[in-house]
């Protein structure tokens, strides 16, 4: 485990939650970067070396759908796929969490969070991504994630990886 985190990429809209994590991961990291407006990540990322982002979920006065925060998780996972996304928000919904998740989320943190509990989750979504796994790994991985994309079409998910139906058995079977 690394006892020194560089920086930390926080995109929320309310500034006293951006104040009281800025006070929790004072000393944590390095470097806190602060953001009220997710229009501006993208832009954040592209000129500054980020080692993890706490993402809200929701943006907007009414909003607690999880929507917007969905969408950013995308926007950023497509860029940025290296970096760890923490999402958190004040509405707690296991299926939005599982939604987060299943679209690249290191992680899931509802508000109001406990501060030990905050710096560990974003501590081991780093460490976790520093962890090198082998190539095998990795394709087994990628073979899996097909698979559930097509729903278990085992015909379908060897075309769109460009291999045998027997060579995707045989690479399911180890």
């Amino acid at each position: 485990m690394k006892t020194s985190y560089h920086t930390i990429l926080v995109v929320d809209d309310n500034p006293a939650i951006l104040t009281a994590v800025k006070i929790c991961l004072d000393g944590v990291f390095q470097r806190i970067l602060m953001l009220s407006d997710p229009e501006q990540i993208l832009a954040t990322l592209n000129q500054e070396a980020v080692d993890i982002i706490l993402l809200d979920m929701n943006f907007g006065m009414g909003v607690n759908s999880g929507q917007e925060g969905l969408l950013w998780l995308n926007a950023i996972r497509k860029r940025h796929a290296h970096i760890p996304i923490v999402l958190v928000t004040a509405y707690a919904d296991v299926k939005l969490a599982v939604r987060g998740l299943k679209n690249g989320a290191a992680d899931f943190v509802t508000k109001p969070w406990d501060n030990d509990e905050l710096i560990r989750v974003l501590k081991d979504a780093i460490d976790r991504n520093d962890t090198v796994a082998s190539l095998e790994q990795m394709e087994t991985e990628h073979v899996r994630k097909v698979v559930d994309r097509c729903h278990g079409n085992l015909s379908r998910a060897a075309e769109l990886l460009g291999i045998s139906r027997q060579t995707l058995y045989s690479k399911l079977k180890r």
